[in-house]
């Protein structure tokens, strides 16, 4: 089965069961301050999960575009990804574990859908602790199906349970399903730490709400929310060892192969083959969605990403403009299904092509840095080493792998200390695991009074900022906590002293005039002719929010909102500052 045909099927399964489908969100997300990318389906659902009504109703299905960076140092071996497509389905209150288990089976089983071989499927169920009971339900949901209780492992939190991902909020159980994908036949009984076991899907239960307390309180609405990731299935149901040797990748070897003017025909893809196509497919989907390289936040991820394609490139001994040529198969590849990508494909060209001579500049002057660093060491020493600190420097900074400070320190009868450039190395991915906790650490969007305050004050500036600089403002990306908003907008230049207080002035009019705030759903062609704000095409599903504030502005949206403008206090611009290119920043508060 091909990556098409997975896609298509897991939708029509799901809308035969009367699911809706909606259309993939962006990958930066609009309404979530937690993360710099949608790294799971359920982020665009947030609201709906904690108990906002869908407008398409209460089960949904999806193939979403997702984000993870918490391991970009480890792609390279056969696993890996930052980029990857998240099929789920979900029920916002509707059906729960019986149903999501008998539609997990049979999409699974199916001769019609997957027609995976039972005797190559295993389960898990939550073993139980003492702050929730043993998954009983579940379990028995599979034995009832004919599953051998020898094929279904009791495992604790750290494998079967869902959040909550900040301190507080909804979690539950959930239930794993894993393929064998050994050419030996399955063993009778399932080991989880057999890694010839591979997870395919992952159904959650949301039934429980952790209070600040530490209780779980059983929650009033019990969602379904669940993933299954295309990549991995896919290589499992090929019997590949790897995403990397299905046809997600092979195309973009191939034109690897052509830009080297070699021929490969063979799968054994070395690491930097493997990090250049990826990373390169990354960062095609994210300029798709309007991502820009620049120093700070996503923009900063992504310049990564190209930087490392470019690298790994002349690792190899590519000397030519390349990252374009493989961004061209991507988007051939990919754009019948996500035409954002079609749509952008100048824009993600032009940057591409710009970021590459930008880098090439930036080695430079990483290779006048490393001159400098080598004139500092006295002539006289015997044994001349550049430290594991100044090796990282380089890395860090310019952009150089060890490799290439080795080649360049071995012409000059230098040593590098590995050990101490890996030392700093490790601690680097230390601290960025970190931070990809502390950005992930709120979870569930926040839903605070000061946060929905704060979300209706972000309508008010985008419209203040489109009345005072002009039409061709629009919003690229949001974030907000209860303390402030930071609000990213298209505009080219540096918005002055009085084009701020102007703006501010705007929407400070807005909130004394007391203006109510109200909701209609209607279709994405509705709410064009009625005069919204949003960014139409692909984003949207059938059916949508509108925001209206009055006669100020109206807008379309899934975020909390205040009731009238008069509950919002004072606003307050703290900063103005470029974003990226092309793109403005703004930070606010309401006081």
């Amino acid at each position: 089965m091909k990556a098409n045909e997975l896609r298509d099927k897991y939708i029509k399964f799901f809308i035969e069961k009367k699911h809706k489908f909606i259309r993939s969100a962006p990958l930066v997300p609009e309404n979530d301050p937690t993360v710099l990318f949608t790294t799971a389906g359920m982020h665009p659902l947030v609201p709906y999960l904690i108990g906002e009504k869908h407008p398409l109703g209460k089960r949904l299905v999806s193939v979403q575009k997702c984000v993870r960076t918490g391991d970009i140092d480890e792609v390279g071996d056969i696993c890996h990804l930052t980029f990857f497509e998240m099929l789920g389905n979900w029920s916002l209150g509707d059906y729960f574990k019986k149903e999501a288990i008998d539609y997990s089976y049979e999409f699974l089983t199916g001769f019609k859908w997957l027609n995976l071989p039972l005797d190559k499927l295993a389960f898990s169920v939550f073993a139980g602790d003492d702050d929730a009971p043993f998954d009983e339900e579940a379990y028995n949901h599979w034995i009832d199906k004919g599953i051998p209780p020898n094929r279904i492992a009791k495992l604790g939190k750290k494998d079967n349970w869902w959040g909550p991902a900040g301190q507080t909020g909804p979690c539950g159980p959930d239930t794993e399903m894993f393929y064998w994908v050994g050419e030996d036949p399955a063993p009778e009984k399932f080991d989880p730490e057999n890694k010839l076991w591979i997870e395919i899907w992952n159904d959650v239960f949301m039934q429980y709400n952790k209070t600040k307390e530490g209780r779980y309180e059983p929650l009033s609405q019990k969602n379904v929310d669940t993933g299954m990731g295309l990549e991995r299935v896919l290589a499992a149901m090929q019997g590949k060892q790897s995403p990397y040797e299905t046809e997600l990748f092979t195309p973009m070897f191939k034109k690897l192969d052509e830009i080297r003017d070699i021929s490969n025909t063979e799968n054994n893809r070395s690491a930097s083959e493997r990090i250049i196509v990826e990373h390169l497919r990354t960062a095609t989907f994210m300029m798709g969605d309007g991502v820009v390289p620049g120093n700070v936040d996503q923009g900063y991820i992504l310049r990564r990403l190209i930087r490392k394609a470019i690298r790994e490139a002349k690792r190899l001994g590519v000397d030519t403009m390349f990252t374009s040529k493989i961004a061209e198969v991507v988007i051939a590849e990919y754009s019948h299904y996500y035409k954002e990508l079609s749509n952008s494909c100048k824009f993600i060209f032009d940057e591409l092509d710009r970021e590459e001579k930008q880098f090439a500049n930036t080695l430079e002057k990483g290779i006048k840095e490393f001159e400098k660093l080598i004139s500092k060491v006295p002539a006289h020493i015997n044994k001349k080493v550049i430290s594991g600190k100044n090796a990282f420097f380089l890395y860090e900074t310019y952009g150089f792998p060890i490799e290439l400070t080795e080649e360049m320190a071995k012409e000059l009868s230098f040593e590098v200390d590995r050990n101490g450039f890996f030392k700093a190395f490790r601690k680097h991915q230390e601290m960025s695991r970190k931070g990809a906790e502390q950005k992930f650490k709120g979870g569930l969007a926040d839903n605070s009074e000061k946060t929905t305050a704060l979300h209706t004050a972000t309508h008010l500036l985008h419209e203040a900022l489109r009345r005072v600089l002009g039409g061709h403002v629009h919003q690229r990306g949001s974030n907000i906590t209860a303390e402030r908003l930071r609000f990213d907008f298209s505009h080219p230049d540096k918005v002055t002293k009085e084009q701020l207080a102007e703006i501010e002035k705007t929407v400070n009019d807005a909130i004394r005039a007391n203006l109510p705030v109200t909701v209609e759903e209607m279709s994405v062609e509705e709410a064009r002719k009625s005069g919204a704000t949003g960014i139409f095409g692909e984003k949207y599903g059938e059916i949508v929010k509108v925001y209206t504030i009055g006669s100020y502005c109206k807008e379309i949206c899934g975020g909390p909102h205040v009731k009238n403008t008069g509950e919002l206090g004072t606003f307050k611009i703290k900063k103005e500052e470029s974003s990226s290119r092309g793109i403005r920043r703004i930070k606010a508060l309401l006081s």
